[in-house]
């Protein structure tokens, strides 16, 4: 098991195993994990469940299933107790992102969201995504935190999704009907049958189950994104993770995460407008893998948006060399082409980015 930026589902179940605040009896051995990462220069981002049962001791309601606007209410105070119980147990800052499903349908906050990801992780910050509960209604949910993490690391570039519960894995029978059901170590193909081995949640205060799980797995690997669903609850699993074993259910990614990302770029977006750029900046993508600043830009045409994939071209030459997605729409870079990123500001009023067109967003053709 090799990983080098990953994100870790954690559920309901650990982080308040008895559904009444939080605990540290399993989130203190995920942490010490986080901080192996860490320590071993892997990049983390974190997408924790809980705030709904962290707050529900805290909200009357009296009832086994509360109304949405209760839970909401819960989860609006139980999210200040699950951040500060995460963060006790890490000595580096963590950061809370509060997402709906509608922030990453908008291509603008898309890129809003993966831009702060990505300084957050350059700063040795951990990341804690969370669905935005209080906000969030029935047509813009996510729903459950597994394809909600699934999202993330696709947002974020991961090249491993760990999907942690309080279940070893997918297994061929239900293990709680038959106890001798034997654990499924690696799935090639996500297909009906693979859908059919799942059962529903018998925990009344997780929104998912194992087929919310699978779902996130058919998601990842299409993405190019190893996936893992683990026992969080057992410490040695994190041991045997560091090992480079597998411990729980690996499904297999189709192709290598940059690998599905520039073959999406290249044949998937289509452009909505051309750049075009001096002999400087053409030699320092094409030579120097390098991103994209508006210094190097000479003109730019169409009728393109931030998030919006443009066509790059050699102004001198009038060769097509790559093809990315912007930062900013056409008016803006009209405005900031050939100055250096310290001048955004002024030219702006603000700074949305350094770059144009970032190396991790851009193909060379």
């Amino acid at each position: 098991m090799q990983f080098n930026r990953v994100v870790i589902k954690v559920g309901s179940a650990l982080v308040s195993p008895d559904a009444q605040g939080c605990s540290g009896k399993y989130i203190l051995a995920i942490a010490r994990f986080i901080t192996q990462c860490q320590e071993a220069g892997k990049e983390v981002i974190l997408v924790s469940s809980g705030s709904v049962a962290a707050g529900r001791g805290l909200i009357a309601h009296g009832s086994p299933n509360p109304s949405i606007p209760t839970k909401q209410a819960m989860a609006a105070v139980g999210q200040m107790k699950m951040m500060a119980n995460w963060q006790r147990f890490f000595d580096v800052p963590c950061s809370q992102l509060l997402i709906t499903h509608g922030d990453l349908k908008d291509r603008q906050r898309y890129i809003s969201i993966r831009n702060t990801l990505r300084i957050l992780l350059e700063n040795g910050v951990i990341p804690i995504v969370n669905e935005n509960d209080t906000v969030a209604t029935e047509e813009l949910k996510v729903g459950d935190n597994d394809n909600l993490a699934a999202l993330v690391a696709v947002v974020s570039e991961a090249d491993s999704l760990f999907i942690l519960s309080d279940v070893d894995g997918v297994f061929e029978e239900d293990p709680r009907i038959n106890p001798q059901a034997k654990l499924i170590p690696e799935i090639a193909k996500i297909d009906e049958s693979i859908y059919a081995m799942a059962g529903a949640t018998n925990n009344h205060i997780a929104t998912g189950g194992m087929k919310t799980k699978i779902q996130a797995a058919d998601k990842a690997v299409e993405n190019g994104i190893e996936t893992y669903i683990l026992n969080g609850s057992r410490g040695e699993v994190f041991e045997q993770i560091l090992r480079g074993e597998n411990p729980g259910t690996h499904f297999v990614a189709k192709e290598s995460a940059t690998r599905a990302r520039k073959h999406w770029l290249k044949h998937t977006l289509k452009s909505n407008g051309t750049v075009l750029l001096d002999a400087g900046a053409v030699s320092a993508l094409k030579n120097k893998g390098a991103s994209l600043l508006p210094s190097g830009v000479t003109d730019t045409t169409g009728d393109f948006k931030v998030g919006d994939c443009v066509d790059i071209y050699d102004a001198k030459g009038g060769q097509y060399i790559a093809k990315g997605i912007s930062q900013y729409n056409v008016r803006d870079l009209k405005r900031i082409k050939g100055s250096k990123s310290d001048e955004i500001s002024a030219l702006l009023g603000c700074c949305p980015s350094k770059v144009v067109i970032h190396r991790d967003d851009m193909v060379m053709l």
